[in-house]
């Protein structure tokens, strides 16, 4: 009966260790700053629920520079409830090891902040995004505009 026991605790043991081996692989990506570099084409889409000024919807398309180091611009077409409006941005992006990210923009000529939560996906080509700032249900899918070593990068 020991023997018996004794396998079967084995066995747990052993499926226990396969279960939860991808959860920690799943964790720990490898990612960096460094993975996320160069220019992005993105489009963003969504609404402003408040302040009652802002409320209607947003579209923008644009492009995104990271330096791979945590620096980015952007420059972008806004369209906010029909009316457009260039807009640049200068910021700071930190990349987890699990491909998550955050970075915080300042956006002009809004003289705003924004802060924004991102997933890398596509092996670093692409990353969606959302806005995290009360009021504003807005998301960003942005794909490399070069391939990776490309002479224009």
């Amino acid at each position: 009966m020991k023997h018996g026991n004794t396998v079967r605790m084995l066995s747990g043991l052993v499926l226990l260790a396969f279960s939860l081996s991808p959860a920690a692989l799943a964790d720990n990506k490898g990612c960096s700053n460094t993975s996320l570099k160069g220019t992005f084409a993105f489009t963003g889409t969504g609404f402003f629920v408040s302040p009652p000024a802002l409320a209607g919807p947003l579209a923008e398309v644009g492009t995104q520079n990271f330096d791979g180091r945590g620096a980015t611009t952007y420059t972008a077409t806004l369209s906010q409830n029909g009316n457009i409006v260039p807009v640049t941005a200068t910021g700071t992006y930190t990349v987890n090891p699990d491909c998550t990210g955050t970075m915080t923009v300042q956006v002009a000529p809004f003289g705003i902040t924004l802060h924004i939560s991102f997933a890398i996906a596509s092996s670093g080509n692409e990353f969606h995004a959302i806005e995290t700032e009360a009021g504003a249900v807005i998301t960003r899918i942005a794909r490399r505009q070069f391939p990776d070593g490309d002479w224009r990068q």
